[in-house]
């Protein structure tokens, strides 16, 4: 188990964060992502290369500085090609921003995963 105290003092200790994102994007490969795949239970085609090459793209331009919901609407626009938002949640049924970032060793974006969403409190 993940002891947080000791990723947080020194991160490069693990190779991946609380969240499973690699902690540094240089440790990145095809391998890698066809490795975290295969524990998702998820075989990567040329349309999931697709998708992992765009956001390490985008992450090299941009950074980390737009929310989830806007990378949504540019997979969207990008690849849904009038299949709808479902055909990239069939590529990547665990959300094809936070799936989709994890394959591709990048940090997720503010906003991936809200927590208070839904709660009664």
């Amino acid at each position: 188990m993940l002891d947080i105290n000791k990723a947080l003092s020194n991160p490069l200790h693990y190779e991946i964060d609380p969240e499973g994102n690699l902690s540094e994007l240089e440790q990145w490969s095809p391998r890698y992502a066809n490795q975290m795949a295969e524990t998702e239970n998820l075989q990567l085609t040329d349309e999931h290369w697709e998708v992992i090459y765009y956001l390490r793209e985008r992450y090299r331009v941009h950074d980390n500085e737009d929310s989830a919901r806007t990378i949504m609407h540019e997979l969207e626009d990008y690849f849904c090609d009038n299949r709808g938002r479902a055909y990239l949640f069939q590529l990547f049924p665990q959300g094809p921003v936070s799936q989709a970032s994890r394959l591709a060793g990048l940090p997720l974006p503010p906003h991936a995963h809200d927590l208070s969403f839904g709660s009664v409190m």
